[in-house]
């Protein structure tokens, strides 16, 4: 069995998070940022750290290395707005629904009941697990990008 671990982010995960973006092909950035990001910008890898009242993140690891990256904000059109991304190889395994999970659940606890996301108009597979898991979420098409909003469900209704 492949062990993995989903655990809050850390100020010693720059190294980790700098390599897990860069390992990323340059579809899967584009899915994720909407553009390419092969040399991370310092910014950008403490952004994706940047824990507070507002924003949370989780990392998944295998064997020390990020390999799936989740953050939530509070304070979009939704109570708390989330991101997520996979690294290639762990794509359609189960990981991403996990972080969401998690990072829902923790988000509840905070109280929120309203989650939404940008998501790239190409992205079929999370537009897809979208209509499953939210089957009356709103989507609205700006400028090529679906903005979501759902009712955030009971804990562990992404649970494999």
């Amino acid at each position: 069995m492949i062990r993995t671990q989903i655990r809050p982010a850390r100020t010693d995960d720059e190294d980790r998070i700098r390599r897990f973006l860069a390992g990323l092909s340059l579809n899967t950035q584009t899915l994720r940022f909407f553009t390419g990001v092969t040399s991370p910008a310092a910014s950008l890898v403490r952004a994706l750290l940047a824990v507070d009242e507002r924003r949370d993140v989780l990392v998944a690891t295998h064997e020390s290395e990020i390999i799936g990256h989740a953050m939530s904000y509070q304070g979009g059109s939704a109570d708390v707005e989330i991101a997520v991304v996979v690294t290639d190889q762990w794509q359609g395994v189960g990981l991403g629904p996990r972080l969401i999970d998690l990072l829902l659940l923790r988000a509840a606890v905070r109280g929120a009941t309203t989650v939404g996301m940008d998501v790239l108009g190409e992205n079929r597979r999370v537009l897809r697990m979208i209509r499953r898991q939210w089957p009356d979420a709103t989507m609205k098409v700006v400028s090529g990008s679906v903005e979501v909003t759902a009712m955030i469900q009971r804990p562990g209704v992404f649970a494999e």
